[in-house]
């Protein structure tokens, strides 16, 4: 068995044009409604791996360790830690997961590691059970951020996961089988943020690819289409171009962290065009070495 769930964490709106980098309105508001202020609807997905030895969570989304005044700036819409929701309708908790992998330490990636915002109270980890596997350049990063990109991370984060005592850091060459199983690989990109981990899953009849900010929905599977907040925009389109080919050779799943309807898809080429195909929307329980389609949550 090597079952896995799509997760919801809290959703955001953002500015399109951030979103969208140096693509004109015209062409992404196709792709996503802007609202009266230009912002676009988000989600912050995460991903729940069960093969019957362990459970592993892929990020944590945002979640609300926000104090409430900037939970507006940061576009966070639920009060509530909308992940530990998600984990309670699948009968868990936060101290139900055995292994939390984050693909980089960006606040909309990580901060559902953070209980919910307690005036007065210092941020403080969930997960009591856990091991966390943070890249080792992305970690980095995330200790020493440059002033273009420091407003991403949580500046007491990387301090709260090295004093567990339960923090992995790694390579993408690193082998954890015993933490992981030995069908989740990693690849490592840098055109978003310097050591951004995808894990790779891979089950007998179906494998699927932890797009994080590589590819966070189905608008990005265009290759010249990249974000604002990527610090190395031509680099992505690069990185991108360089996997899309295996995607769609190994007819292999994305799953997008950010697209608010779509989960996961496929990709295929047409007319010298990525475009996304076999699309899912949330799913439940999915069974990568059956045959059998994903169940809808």
């Amino acid at each position: 068995m090597l079952a896995i769930s799509s997760v919801l964490g809290n959703s955001q709106r953002l500015d399109g044009g951030a979103m969208f980098g140096n693509a004109p309105r015209a062409l992404w508001s196709r792709w996503l409604t802007p609202d009266e202020a230009g912002r676009v609807p988000l989600a912050c997905r995460a991903l729940l791996l069960d093969d019957g030895s362990r459970r592993v969570l892929f990020e944590t989304g945002i979640g609300t360790f926000f104090a409430p005044e900037l939970r507006e700036r940061y576009g966070v819409i639920e009060s509530e830690h909308v992940l530990q929701n998600s984990l309670a309708e699948l009968g868990l908790s936060d101290r139900d997961i055995d292994v939390v992998v984050l693909s980089h330490l960006h606040f909309d990636h990580a901060g559902g590691l953070l209980a919910p915002f307690r005036a007065g109270a210092k941020p403080e980890l969930l997960f009591p059970r856990a091991r966390f596997v943070v890249g080792r350049a992305a970690l980095e990063r995330a200790e020493h951020p440059h002033a273009r990109d420091r407003a991403s991370y949580i500046p007491e984060l990387p301090g709260l996961l090295r004093a567990s005592g339960r923090l992995h850091v790694i390579d993408a060459a690193s082998e954890l089988h015993s933490l992981l199983g030995e069908r989740v690989r990693f690849v490592e990109t840098s055109g978003h943020t310097p050591g951004m981990l995808h894990a790779r899953i891979q089950g007998q009849h179906a494998s699927l690819f932890f797009a994080a900010d590589l590819v966070p929905g189905r608008a990005w599977i265009h290759l010249p289409i990249t974000m604002g907040y990527d610090r190395y925009p031509e680099q992505l389109v690069d990185e991108k171009t360089a996997l899309f080919a295996d995607f769609a050779r190994r007819a292999e799943y994305l799953f997008f962290t950010h697209d608010p309807t779509v989960a996961a898809s496929r990709i295929v080429e047409r007319a010298g065009r990525y475009q996304a195909s076999d699309e899912l929307s949330a799913f439940r329980a999915w069974d990568l070495d059956q045959r059998s389609a994903p169940v809808s949550a």
